[in-house]
């Protein structure tokens, strides 16, 4: 199987900046799909951003423009910086993986445990 493991997650005030990471490892063939989601209690997971293998990015219209998802594809790593950070961010933060199984190339879905991010003043 594989492990995806996020890291950055913290309290930070309204208008600061974090940067979540989310290293990969396992039997990987590919990560077709490297993604964020956020979740509230009380709330649906939605996704933040999205990047594909093939250059294809999403963002959620409300980070649009302050939130950028990049990717290491050498170290099975992406990132997301969050910038200009506002309190209705605040939310556990999980990264995601569409990913090829090396061994017989079966694709899965995988998310990570999540991280907090708090902003608040």
């Amino acid at each position: 199987q594989v492990q995806l493991v996020e890291s950055g997650g913290g309290l930070v005030q309204p208008g600061g900046s974090l940067r979540l990471s989310c290293a990969a490892s396992g039997n990987i063939f590919s990560i077709n799909v490297m993604g964020w989601y956020r979740q509230v209690p009380g709330k649906e997971r939605e996704a933040v951003a999205r990047t594909t293998s093939g250059g294809y990015t999403y963002y959620a219209d409300p980070v649009n423009g302050r939130f950028t998802i990049s990717r290491d594809n050498a170290k099975n790593t992406w990132y997301l910086q969050m910038n200009n950070l506002k309190p209705e961010d605040t939310a556990v933060y999980s990264c995601y993986a569409q990913w090829i199984r090396a061994i017989d190339k079966t694709q899965y879905d995988t998310w990570g445990q999540g991280t907090q991010v708090t902003v608040s003043s």
